[in-house]
């Protein structure tokens, strides 16, 4: 089943590549290896959620529960699988190699992998064995315009 598919079967769609936040590009390709940029929970220009991840979300504003950041962790991923669209086709990915992720924490929050499981495991719903990868997680301060979460990825398309 091809990638497009299997996006659509999880109602998911691909991004419009629009501007990026800076003087860089969504994606780069080497060899057989695309790099992408950190992609932040953007859709149609605005990020769905700001805010720091934190176990008790209702205390402040400011604060994302950890279902908002799993969300924002699956956006990522369907912005950084956009940026690639555009120098390879995804059916042609013979590997995701390895998924670095941020998530803005509150103080004391550690649940980090919690967030970003839910990115890999939507690579593995798009991907099946060729999704494991090797990745971080990252608890930072801060993110760019206050997004809860950012997601890089390294991927390995074939030759051809």
């Amino acid at each position: 089943m091809s990638v497009a598919i299997r996006l659509g079967d999880l109602g998911l769609e691909l991004p419009a590549q629009s501007a990026t936040f800076g003087a860089y590009v969504p994606a780069v390709k080497s060899g057989d290896f695309i790099f992408t940029s950190g992609q932040i929970p953007v859709v149609g220009g605005e990020l769905i959620a700001t805010g720091l991840v934190s176990e008790a979300p209702d205390t402040e504003p400011g604060f994302v529960s950890i279902e908002v950041a799993q969300e924002c962790a699956k956006q990522c991923i369907v912005n950084a699988l956009g940026a690639i669209s555009t120098l390879a086709e995804l059916d042609d990915l013979d590997q995701i190699v390895k998924l670095t992720g941020f998530v803005a924490s509150a103080p004391g929050f550690t649940a980090q992998p919690k967030v970003l499981d839910a990115a890999s495991n939507l690579l593995a719903e798009i991907f099946g064995h060729s999704a494991q990868h090797a990745r971080s997680a990252v608890g930072v301060a801060q993110l760019p315009l206050g997004a809860p979460v950012e997601i890089e990825l390294v991927v390995r398309a074939a030759a051809r």
